[in-house]
């Protein structure tokens, strides 16, 4: 073909996808990094951008920014094309080059790796109505600015990582914070729960929320109405601000489009990160295999992996090595 090719296109330029091309330009391979947003950066940066992470390889504990920069800081020590605010419309096969099409141009590659994390994500919200003003100040899926919440009341909704953690991290800012789950045990962390458990956070469990409406006497509160799983029992709490953190949906329909094997929603990969389609892997929170673990460590492990495998079959004659600390031969 007359047109320049990449080595490898990565879409995703979260965690997982930075650094596979980060370790696919210390294989000297040419990197194409595609990224829907005008940063790099990811779910960390997006989402959780001023939330502690605690199971980052070498630090006890990091923000989602911290990790993002430094990331960024390593990739940009190689330097890759990158192509920001640039979303993937279709992906075909075109003389054994994939075709990647984009909402700006057109991009060649020899293979591809799928690093888009949660995909077109969107948070789960209250399955209930309500007053939609509620979110200008009172109501939110997402922590911008943890400075919202100092000296407030919160409730924190969600029995999950992101929910405890929150709860904890907040509640160092906050005149009160309680969490609300509808089970009496929490699906995080160990660690985070027996800090939860060690905390003044006040636990509502098991709760669900039932409705959400301004307090009548102060417009800039809100009333949260629980009721009891299993149970007729009411309480109602009166808040500053409600954070609910239920996860998040994704949207794989691009993904069936592709005509890559889905389970789930998440794509099946064998051990090498390979889809169904030829020279075309994914790695990250996207994915699926026997075993696999939803943490930044094992996303890390698997664009090596991914690259490695893509690296023999571009250059099946070239000679290769798995990593700076081998210390055998094979």
């Amino acid at each position: 073909m007359n047109k320049e090719t990449y080595d490898i296109t990565i879409i995703g330029g979260g965690p997982a996808g930075i650094y596979a091309a980060y370790y696919a330009r210390l294989r000297k391979l040419n990197v194409a990094l595609i990224e829907s947003l005008p940063k790099l950066g990811g779910q960390p940066e997006t989402l959780y951008a001023q939330k502690d992470i605690y199971d980052m390889p070498g630090y006890s504990k990091i923000s989602g920014t911290d990790v993002s920069n430094k990331l960024i800081e390593q990739l940009h020590l190689l330097n890759c094309d990158e192509y920001l605010e640039t979303s993937v419309t279709d992906l075909t096969r075109e003389d054994d080059i994939w075709k990647v099409t984009t909402n700006k141009e057109t991009i060649y590659s020899s293979s591809v790796i799928i690093a888009i994390g949660n995909g077109a994500f969107k948070p789960r919200k209250l399955t209930f109505d309500y007053d939609k003003a509620l979110e200008k100040n009172n109501l939110s899926y997402f922590v911008n600015d943890m400075e919202e919440y100092r000296d407030k009341d919160l409730a924190v909704a969600g029995g999950g990582d992101s929910a405890v953690d929150w709860a904890i991290h907040l509640n160092e800012l906050t005149k009160h914070t309680s969490i609300i789950h509808r089970r009496n045990r929490y699906r995080a962390m160990e660690s985070s729960v027996d800090e939860l458990n060690d905390s003044s956070v006040e636990q509502l469990n098991p709760y669900i929320i039932k409705d959400v409406q301004f307090n009548a006497d102060d417009h800039d509160k809100i009333d949260v109405t629980l009721k009891m799983i299993k149970s007729d029992d009411i309480k109602v709490i009166t808040v500053d601000k409600l954070l609910v953190n239920y996860g998040f949906i994704s949207d794989s329909k691009i993904l069936r489009d592709w005509n890559i094997e889905l389970e789930g929603p998440f794509i099946k990969v064998s051990h090498e990160m390979e889809t169904n389609l030829p020279n075309v892997f994914a790695i990250g929170d996207i994915i699926t295999y026997p075993g696999k673990l939803q943490l930044l460590a094992t996303a890390f492990a698997e664009g090596p992996i991914a690259v490695t495998k893509a690296l023999r079959n571009i250059y099946p004659g070239r000679d290769y090595f798995q990593h700076s600390t081998s210390l055998f031969e094979k």
